[in-house]
């Protein structure tokens, strides 16, 4: 998914600049075009680095490949592409960056090639360059390497679904991408407000909530926006009106609502092609609006193929 300037993890040290603005909201959208155009259907359908590439091949050319990718998506090989296996379909293209990433550092990480990152591997691999000066020269910033490990450390929890302290590949995906996984919304939510909540009252203040997104050590002065910000954190964020946002709060500004673009995209798609109104489509509906999936042309599929096939 699409994530616009959300961090996870802050680096120790990182200072914002008076023009700055830091933006928490976790946006899952699936591409960033125009949601309803063209190019954002394409982006959706097959990812936007291989909906670059669809001009170098010609109409006939993407047919050929869109027929070969809906025996792809039809899992079933019944000859109908449902609703869940296109919404399926569209969920495993928009994380093949996190499969490919996360497979990397597992390789990293798995020392015993056990097929498992123990905690103790991780937090060596990570952390095992520092020594004792550099975790009491740390301490008193705003974030020390203490903290680090011991988030990570709760973060590592909540992925490790076995409770075994180790994780698979797919757990480790969770610790790595918690944004992407329901079951880790709540620890994306806590670290969030940690990380803003500087006197460590449990709430973020209007000044620690600005302060998250602009720092004027320069003295200059404000954008415009830090005004908007105020207005918003007072009218729209804190709900109870009590002047702070709590855990709840929190979760409700970074994660603004469940809607899910993934299922809205197959919905559309469907819509836009489903020629019999069955509400399920053939090899030869999509083919006969391929324009739909993957626009008068495709992208080389060839690689694309060889990593759904784990699909």
């Amino acid at each position: 998914m699409v994530l616009r300037s959300f961090c996870l993890l802050l680096l120790v040290g990182i200072a914002l600049t008076a023009v700055t603005k830091k933006d928490r909201v976790i946006d899952q959208t699936l591409s960033d075009k125009e949601p309803g155009s063209p190019d954002y259907d394409h982006d959706a359908f097959v990812g936007q680095e291989e909906a670059e590439k669809f001009n170098e091949l010609s109409p006939e050319e993407s047919r050929r490949r869109l027929a070969i990718i809906v025996d792809k998506i039809d899992k079933d090989a019944n000859g109908k592409i449902t609703e869940q296996e296109l919404d399926d379909w569209i969920v495993f293209t928009q994380q093949r960056y996190i499969r490919e990433d996360s497979d990397k550092q597992f390789v990293t990480h798995d020392k015993n090639k056990d097929n498992k990152i123990h905690w103790d591997e991780y937090k060596e691999q990570t952390y095992g360059f520092l020594n004792e000066e550099d975790f009491a020269a740390s301490d008193g910033e705003d974030f020390s390497y203490q903290q680090m490990i011991d988030r990570d450390e709760k973060r590592w929890d909540v992925a490790d679904v076995d409770g075994d302290k180790s994780l698979t590949v797919e757990e480790f995906r969770a610790f790595l991408h918690p944004e992407e996984y329901p079951h880790m919304k709540d620890i994306v939510v806590q670290e969030t407000l940690d990380d803003i909540d500087k006197d460590k009252d449990g709430f973020v203040d209007l000044n620690e909530y600005i302060g998250d997104m602009f720092s004027n050590d320069a003295g200059e002065e404000e954008p415009d926006w830090v005004a908007t910000e105020r207005e918003q954190f007072t009218k729209y964020r804190d709900e109870n009106g009590d002047g702070k946002l709590d855990l709840n709060e929190v979760r409700k500004w970074i994660l603004p609502d469940d809607y899910n673009h993934a299922n809205a995209e197959a919905k559309h798609l469907i819509y836009e092609s489903d020629d019999d109104k069955d509400g399920e489509l053939t090899k030869m509906e999509i083919l006969q609006h391929h324009d739909k999936f993957v626009g008068s042309q495709a992208t080389d599929w060839g690689e694309a193929l060889n990593r759904h096939d784990e699909f």
